[in-house]
């Protein structure tokens, strides 16, 4: 007669501990200002551009609402992760609640899917101005462009709500997380029996959200080509201002794109170790939060004025206050 091993489903409270990264001892110190410095860099850059976006009246156009809610795209996946990420290189502290862990799935998850769905609403805009110049405003109205950015994280957060809907109940029987951060992936890989429903809405939503925001990009681009192609031969003019207006968004596309092949073929390396390939798997993460500002603000002119422009505006007011103290 065979041993059959019986698995107890955990009872709440779960506390869960995190794998982490292996730190050599004395690293700790070094590690967590490394990702204090990554973390401050994403939320200056991010909270320099929306705040600019914000604040000058000049930049309430589409293309740039959409880099702000990029931002704020940027801004959560960074936060969700970093966060976290210090607290174990500062402390050792690996232990993470329930509730804990599925806000930090839950928010990485949904940085991922809305970076796309909002990188394709930045896609299609970019196609209306380049290719359809004279009838862009009538189209793109405020009501549209509220549309657009509401409907980029109502998807995103419409798919990835209901792939943690599907984990509510799941029984749990282990609480080690082989990963650094948490995910719905990791999750699941404690559950005390098979989850097909839940692996196979995860595989489906994540194609088709991927596939369909690369259709949309691709058209996009492709449509852009052909624009800048048969226009340009009359008028060089034309092919600069579509490069100038298209380059900062398509760079920051292939980052993503570069960043997730980077992963995918560390895991296909075994001579790599642990800790390289979980780097790599937060690279993701942490790099195109850091970058992304950045880009939008060397390569977009308007933007990249603005933000110096209100940069020495504030320095010039203080300048004058200290001139003048009772003015």
């Amino acid at each position: 007669m065979e041993n059959v091993t019986t698995l107890t489903p955990l009872k709440q409270p779960i506390v869960f501990e995190l794998e982490g990264f292996h730190v050599p001892l004395g690293q700790g110190s070094l590690l967590f200002f490394l990702a204090l410095l990554n973390y401050m860099v994403v939320l200056l850059g991010n909270g320099v551009v929306v705040g600019v976006i914000i604040f000058d009246k000049a930049l309430h156009r589409p293309m740039f609402v959409m880099v702000g809610n990029l931002a704020v795209c940027d801004l959560l996946g960074g936060t969700a992760v970093l966060i976290r990420l210090m607290i174990y290189f500062l402390t050792g502290q690996k232990r993470i609640s329930y509730v804990s862990a599925i806000a930090q799935a839950f928010s990485v998850h949904t940085y991922g899917a809305a970076v796309q769905t909002i990188l394709a609403a930045m896609a299609y805009d970019r196609y209306l101005a380049v290719c359809e110049p004279l009838r862009y405003n009538a189209v793109m109205t405020s009501a549209r462009l509220v549309f657009s950015c509401v409907l980029a994280w109502l998807v995103a957060l419409l798919c990835i709500g209901v792939l943690f809907a599907l984990n509510v109940g799941t029984p749990l029987c282990g609480t080690t997380i082989k990963h650094v951060y948490c995910s719905n992936r990791s999750i699941l890989r404690l559950a005390c029996g098979p989850t097909p429903i839940n692996n196979i809405y995860g595989l489906c939503m994540t194609w088709s959200l991927s596939t369909g925001t690369f259709l949309v990009i691709a058209f996009s681009y492709i449509r852009i080509l052909h624009a800048c192609i048969k226009q340009g031969r009359s008028d060089n003019s034309i092919r600069t201002k579509a490069f100038q207006t298209c380059a900062s968004h398509l760079v920051v596309y292939l980052l993503y794109e570069i960043a997730s092949v980077i992963i995918i073929m560390s895991y296909r390396f075994s001579s790599f170790s642990q800790n390289i390939k979980k780097f790599f798997s937060i690279m993701i993460i942490i790099a195109p939060p850091a970058i992304n500002p950045v880009i939008y603000g060397f390569v977009t002119k308007e933007l990249r004025r603005s933000i110096i422009k209100q940069f020495t505006t504030r320095v010039t007011h203080k300048q004058s206050q200290r001139v003048n103290p009772f003015r």
